[in-house]
């Protein structure tokens, strides 16, 4: 129903794309559509409990309508919850709705958030305005954690998040020419809409509207106009002039490079159409007359970066000392009347699944003057976006001598550079650094960057032009983009995720280490208490040993021999599964944790069975047949509810149906023996059913260690208490009676003579 009404809908907006829908007589608008599927909502631990969501907006978009729909499920106690929905364009939102800590030198800035309430059903929109084209990217999650562990097939609570995005855009939007007028004319509900290309190098921008004029002239000299320039992208909105007399101008500081500036210009005369002219133009402050190398070189530069990639740090190091004059070389390559910037051309590898290594291709050390700015470009791609932009800057003082209020200023930002860094134009479209002699190295970690160029502006800069011996000095800028932040450290784990094709990374934490890089420590678990966990969950493995003794003893080799299984691979796995440091893993983890699930099922299905008292061809039939099928379904989902309910309600089954059996033929209950249910059979079940509960309702994440060393305890106690006796016609290695190494068969005639009567089952 819900897919036939989005095509229903598509459709319908297609209908009115093709027609169009004619604003102004100049402007056509087309509508689109695009919807995702609805996915079960998480609550928030960490970033692996996001649902993300990708949409593309397309250029001249007028308006971008998004539709927020949650569902709640037909689940167990599912009572009214909020939603939080994180919007952001260009890069995956940065959240901290918890409020922890970020790791040292890591930037990032908070994305727009919205509350949705939930009941049932819940749905809203949310509307921009000419929105910045691109990927924009959504992040929806339910309140945080609250660590009760679920356990997989049980009834829970369900929200369900699906987001669709309609786009209204303009498909002939007329294009304002640099200097040139252009006559436009807006009506109240018919805006006039246009835009205009900026290139590389522009500092500024400007658009200006003169000669306003509706009807017979004006009325007492205003011009009723608002001109907007630019576009939303949440964080920054457009430029909003309100004109007056016969015009106005709207001015850009620091354009996007290479990219359409959208320009709108509205009326708010309720009953008059206003004519207008309409003009732009950009500044070009600072363009060097050649980027790169001349020639051949570039080719050079290249082989000769990639024969270098190989080179020990000895070598490097070696370089670095002769900073100053290699970069004084490089930098001749560039013309000294190339006006006021030193542009550096950046070689790009791909190194991994969201591992982008920059390097300048002259050498790893820049030259860097208080005259002029020096500029580095770095194209990050939308599959980077995912990852970690990381900036070291490092100061080469090697045969430089820098005063003590001389330093280099350094300014990271996106979409378009800051071409000045004195102290009148500080950076301000970016994230600024410096270094100097007393601090030589600077670190800028910015997670989920914008997929876009970005640039970097280096200046010397020095107070009453005073700097020392050094008109020029060296820096090292290693710019890379890396999965997660500093490898989440030592108690984090660095994890790949995806949504539908997108490729991010995000840190989950362990120990009560917590944030976007695992450093925030204020719930860290202690050594002492790592140790003291991982003791409890190892050593209380060790109370299998009595089920091993009473089955060895009561003659149940197998049986013993599946306890003993259990109880290495259980010891085991949970040494390896520790979160903290006291670690110890004798096996690849996800051998460990098959063996201890596979060793768990396993002791509840030769239980029961033994429990049955059925003949031995018969049990260890089933013995076999029940461990290859629950091999086989620990394979598929070791998690899944039926693994382990499915054999056991199988085997109590397979029991009840011995002991009816038994008690029909006797015609009393069975066992017969009162001593036998109120000693053994039900302290048994009383403990297998306290640990199922403990298992299933009472584990959380920070009881987990004693409330599952409480689930090894009972179980294994419960198995103690259930085991059946021993039977009277097994020998102390489990055969049964009559037979012998020395067995000889007795020949009757043409048949063999057996003399032994078969006990079904005797009572003790």
């Amino acid at each position: 129903m819900e897919v036939y009404f989005l095509r229903s809908l598509l459709f319908v907006t297609l209908t009115v794309g093709i027609l169009g829908e004619v604003s102004d007589g100049q402007v056509t608008f087309v509508s689109e559509l695009s919807s995702k599927p609805a996915q079960k909502l998480s609550r928030y631990g960490w970033y692996g409990n996001v649902r993300l969501q990708r949409f593309h907006i397309p250029e001249d978009a007028a308006v971008a309508r998004w539709l927020f729909s949650v569902n709640r499920g037909h689940g167990f106690h599912c009572g009214p919850h909020n939603v939080t929905i994180h919007i952001r364009r260009g890069a995956p939102p940065v959240i901290n709705p918890v409020g922890l800590v970020f790791p040292n030198a890591t930037l990032w800035s908070p994305a727009l958030s919205l509350t949705l309430p939930v009941t049932s059903h819940s749905s809203t929109t949310f509307n921009v305005s000419d929105p910045a084209p691109g990927d924009w990217y959504l992040a929806a999650h339910l309140p945080r954690d609250d660590g009760r562990i679920e356990q997989k097939g049980f009834p829970s609570c369900s929200y369900f998040f699906q987001p669709q995005l309609s786009v209204r855009r303009a498909v002939d939007t007329p294009i304002l020419q640099q200097a040139t007028t252009l006559p436009q004319s807006a009506a109240p509900d018919k805006p006039a809409r246009l835009k205009l290309f900026v290139p590389e190098f522009a500092s500024s921008l400007s658009v200006s509207v003169a000669d306003c004029s509706w009807g017979e002239g004006l009325e007492s000299g205003n011009c009723p106009l608002v001109l907007r320039l630019g576009s939303s992208s949440l964080r920054e909105d457009p430029v909003t002039v309100n004109c007056s007399a016969i015009g106005c101008f709207a001015t850009l500081s620091a354009p996007p490079w290479d990219t359409w500036i959208r320009v709108v210009v509205e009326s708010t005369h309720d009953n008059h159409t206003v004519t207008f002219n309409i003009t732009s133009n950009y500044t070009v402050g600072c363009k060097p007359k050649s980027v790169g190398l001349a020639g051949d070189d570039d080719l050079s530069k290249l082989r000769r970066n990639n024969s270098d990639s190989n080179s020990t740090l000895a070598a490097n190091s070696s370089m670095v000392t002769e900073a100053v004059t290699h970069s004084n070389t490089s930098n001749s390559l560039f013309s000294s009347s190339s006006g006021c910037v030193w542009s550096v051309p950046v070689l790009c590898e791909e190194l991994d699944v969201l591992s982008l290594r920059f390097t300048p291709l002259n050498g790893p050390n820049v030259s860097v003057t208080h005259t002029r700015p020096t500029l580095l470009s770095y194209p990050l791609p939308a599959h980077a976006s995912g990852g970690t932009l990381n900036l070291q800057l490092t100061l080469n003082t090697t045969n430089v001598t820098l005063g003590n209020s001389s330093r280099v200023v350094a300014c990271l930002s996106p979409w378009a550079p800051v071409l000045g860094l004195n102290h009148s134009q500080p950076c301000r479209t970016g994230y600024a650094v410096q270094v100097n002699t007393s601090v030589p190295k600077a670190v800028v970690k910015l997670p989920f960057p914008q997929s876009t160029t970005w640039y970097l502006t280096l200046q010397l800069t020095c107070n009453s032009s005073d700097c020392g011996n050094a008109s020029v000095v060296s820096v090292v800028p290693e710019v890379y983009t890396s999965a997660c932040v500093e490898d989440c450290g030592t108690y984090g784990e660095c994890r790949l995720l995806r949504s539908y094709s997108y490729l991010y990374a995000a840190c989950v934490c362990k120990a009560g280490w917590s944030g976007w890089g695992c450093t925030d420590d204020s719930t860290a678990q202690s050594y002492g208490r790592q140790v003291t966990a991982a003791l409890l969950l190892t050593l209380s493995n060790l109370l299998f040993l009595p089920p091993i003794v009473v089955a060895f003893r009561r003659c149940y080799i197998t049986e013993a021999s599946v306890y003993l299984f259990t109880m290495f691979f259980s010891t085991f796995y949970h040494a390896c599964d520790q979160p903290g440091v006291a670690v110890l893993c004798i096996m690849d983890y996800d051998t460990l944790q098959y063996c201890d699930f596979l060793g768990s099922v396993s002791s509840i299905w030769v239980t029961i069975l033994c429990m049955a008292r059925v003949r031995d061809t018969l049990k260890y039939t089933l013995f076999m047949l029940g461990a290859l099928l629950i091999a086989m379904s620990m394979q598929l989902d070791r998690r899944g509810l039926w693994n382990m309910l499915g054999p056991i309600l199988f085997a109590v089954l397979a029991m009840v149906t011995a002991w009816v059996y038994r008690g029909v033929r006797r015609r009393h209950c069975y066992p017969p023996s009162w001593q036998r249910w109120a000693l053994y059979l039900i302290p048994g079940i009383a403990c297998a059913l306290i640990g199922v509960c403990v298992y299933i309702f009472a584990e959380t994440e920070d009881n987990y260690y004693y409330t599952h060393s409480l689930w090894h305890i009972l179980v294994a106690s419960s198995v103690v208490f259930l085991l059946p006796p021993k039977e009277k016609n097994r020998e102390a290695w489990g055969w049964a009676r009559g037979w012998s190494w020395s067995w000889r068969p007795r020949v009757c005639g043409y048949t063999l003579c057996h003399s032994s009567k078969d006990e079904l089952y005797t009572v003790t």
